[in-house]
């Protein structure tokens, strides 16, 4: 039984399988039902407030330093798992960011998940990340962006998710599952001293509740082969109750707003895929679609119908040596706001996301690790509409471990962002620091 609730422990939901991926897999290796660990980095970032180096008074660098110490626990049992943990992190700046009260920034991650067979053929799994932060890496559910940028203040992502897998037959069976993403912005303000409106907040453009159900028919055709035949519905609403900006729709008529609601969406999803087991070092899984979004609160009737996929690989071609790749296709939320004169709206954007990641053991005590990342995004609707972002970003990692309870790393971040609608920037980020754990 033990088998069944570990191989269910890190089933992704089903279409929602990015999202499920950035949740952490907490168990601990020492045996304890607990860790407590703690990490101390000393930083050079030459780009603190994601900014173009065009603009020089908001353009700054920074050293500056880190600590943060984390918790977790790992409780197995007969059918059930549980395990969760916490993590924070106080950073501080040698010079301020823009925006910010302090010359520090804290966040807070806190991950949890559960897992129960009630027999050899049913079985649920639930999980939930929530998370207190500032950098758009940190605050995302998946592996697509919404924003590029550092946002100060306390803002909250949360995302959860439940799984129901019941084995019909034989060869034969389904899964129904439900995922919930929360974004909170502490942004909230967008009027001048007279209550004027002067441009969109974080609140009013990108706080959002977002709800997804789906629904997969799963047939094993051969031992290592499983087909996938799903349906997905999504709804996103946008909860900031705000304005967010306005058009005039001809010379002489007045002003008409707009406000965070008006781009809300309901999508249903149709799709086909496959779980292949290769061979045992080596995994991947595809799926591919179409979406209908309805837009059931915009005037301007911009329904829109678009392509949907998602593809996973990973192959561990050593111990301790792994190489993932994926992409995905799906519209996304969109973090740039325009309108035209005739309503129609920036309502999202449709983001192409390829990624890749390889951890290699250089030595049984020296690791390396690189991760890669390219995403376009379009715009749909506005005067944005057919406008792109790129993104790139690369990392490196070299971690000595001394000890299995001692180590030391090094690391390099590199993000890149080309907008035809915003802000366009490069970033630099060196750190280097000890981790201990007991």
């Amino acid at each position: 039984m033990k088998r069944i609730v570990a191989s269910i422990g890190l089933v992704a939901v089903g279409a929602s399988g990015l999202q499920a991926a950035l949740l952490q897999d907490l168990t601990t290796e020492s045996g304890k039902p607990w860790t407590v660990s703690a990490t101390l980095r000393g930083f050079y970032d030459d780009n603190v407030n994601t900014f173009s180096k065009d603009v020089p008074v908001t353009h700054r660098d920074s050293t500056g330093f880190e600590v943060s110490p984390s918790l977790q626990f790992s409780f197995p049992m007969e059918q059930t798992s549980i395990t969760f943990g916490y993590v924070y992190s106080l950073k501080y700046y040698q010079n301020k960011p823009e925006f910010n009260a302090d010359n520090y920034d804290q966040t807070h991650e806190f991950n949890a998940a559960l897992t129960h067979a009630f027999s050899e053929r049913y079985q649920v799994s639930a999980r939930d990340s929530f998370v207190i932060g500032q950098e758009p890496d940190f605050l995302r559910a998946g592996n697509t962006y919404t924003t590029f940028q550092r946002i100060s203040g306390d803002n909250m992502r949360n995302y959860g998710a439940i799984t129901l897998a019941a084995q019909m037959t034989p060869e034969f069976s389904v899964e129904l599952g439900y995922a919930n993403t929360l974004y909170s912005y502490a942004d909230n303000v967008n009027t001048d001293s007279n209550g004027n409106f002067t441009q969109y907040s974080y609140t009013g453009l990108m706080d959002e509740l977002d709800h997804v159900v789906h629904l997969d028919g799963r047939y094993q055709f051969a031992p290592q082969t499983t087909g996938i035949v799903g349906y997905q519905f999504r709804e996103t609403d946008y909860t900031g109750d705000q304005q967010i900006g306005g058009y005039y729709p001809a010379l002489g008529q007045p002003f008409v707003k707009v406000y965070s609601d008006e781009r809300n969406a309901r999508s249903q999803y149709g799709y086909v895929g496959i779980d292949q087991n290769f061979r045992p070092d080596l995994t991947g899984s595809l799926r591919g679609g179409a979406r209908f979004t309805s837009y059931y609160n915009n005037p301007a009737g911009q329904d829109d119908t678009g392509p949907y996929a998602m593809a996973s690989l990973r192959y561990t071609y050593l111990p301790e040596s792994y190489l993932e790749a994926g992409f995905s296709y799906d519209y996304s939320a969109s973090s740039a706001f325009s309108a035209t004169s005739a309503g129609n709206l920036t309502l999202n954007a449709e983001s192409a996301t390829v990624y890749a990641s390889l951890k290699h053991r250089i030595t049984p005590k020296l690791y390396g690790s690189i991760l890669a990342q390219f995403q376009n995004s379009t715009y749909y609707g506005g005067t944005y509409d057919g406008k792109t972002d790129k993104y790139y970003l690369v990392g490196l990692n070299l971690q000595y471990r001394f000890t299995p309870n001692f180590s030391a790393e090094v690391g390099y971040n590199y993000d890149n962002v080309n907008s035809e609608v915003s802000n366009t920037y490069d970033r630099n980020r060196i750190y280097v620091g000890v981790t201990g754990s007991y």
